[in-house]
């Protein structure tokens, strides 16, 4: 069974324990604006409540582009800069996402450029089709990321490497961007929906609560020094050592049959 809500700038569907969140706009190739900005945050806030959702989507709906990045349209005014800094924070969708307890899959086609690359940045996990091309290409506008760019990306691939692609600019094909570290799967163009769902269906039948933990605990942990990441992690351990589905998964092993996970 599955159901669909259609925004302005997105398309959301839920069916089987999974979500894709489809970005919509294709005059303009998938271009980010302030309205695809509200309409994430409004989705991930949705999915974060929603136990049913075990794993979630998100790619493009058209055939060049993930995303080429903001809609320069709405650039061409200065913003006033204090209104500007608070609605950014206010709409920090990509804050969202990493507090989302769910696993993100970025389902990367054509172009991942600016703000479209530092959204897939904010998910946990990027597969790449083989005709992708990604860059945070915010220089060549005289600006910087500003989306969290210029610190998701050292933390994937590196300070120089980082540097290297926010000051040049440059757009780097989906087998460098595997190379690098920056996706980790690049799977032929024709193959990028079926291993986006494959993946997310993998996760969904994972325990619930373990599946979550387990990104809280990556997650989470990368903001802190190692000795309070451990404890983070052996706390979580510990939790998951009391509920029903760690006592199932026990029963499953020995019994030689698929657990029942009830997400308790």
């Amino acid at each position: 069974m599955s159901n669909a809500t259609t925004y302005e700038a997105i398309r959301y569907e839920q069916a089987d324990g999974g979500a894709t969140v489809t970005l919509k706009r294709p005059d303009v190739h998938e271009a980010m604006n302030q309205a695809m900005g509200r309409e994430l945050l409004e989705v991930v806030t949705r999915v974060r409540g929603d136990d049913a959702v075990r794993a979630v989507i998100v790619t493009g709906a058209g055939e060049k582009a993930f995303s080429p990045g903001a809609d320069i349209r709405e650039f061409l005014e200065p913003p006033v800069p204090t209104q500007f800094r608070e609605a950014r924070r206010r709409v920090d969708f990509r804050r969202e996402m990493e507090r989302c307890p769910q696993p993100i899959i970025a389902a990367i086609r054509g172009y991942a450029f600016g703000g479209g690359l530092e959204m897939a940045l904010a998910c946990d996990i990027r597969i790449a089709a083989e005709d992708a091309q990604l860059g945070l290409t915010e220089i060549n506008l005289a600006i910087i990321p500003g989306g969290g760019g210029t610190q998701r990306l050292p933390r994937l691939v590196g300070r120089g490497k980082a540097l290297e692609m926010i000051m040049t600019g440059m757009r780097i094909p989906a087998a460098e961007a595997l190379r690098i570290g920056l996706v980790e799967r690049v799977v032929p163009v024709a193959e990028l929906p079926a291993a986006a769902q494959g993946l997310a269906r993998t996760l969904a039948e994972k325990a619930p609560v373990a599946l979550r933990y387990a990104k809280e605990a990556v997650v989470g942990g990368l903001g802190l020094a190692l000795e309070d990441g451990i404890r983070l992690e052996n706390d979580l351990a510990t939790l998951l050592r009391t509920t029903e589905d760690r006592v199932e998964g026990a029963k499953a092993f020995v019994e030689k049959r698929k657990p029942r996970w009830t997400g308790r």
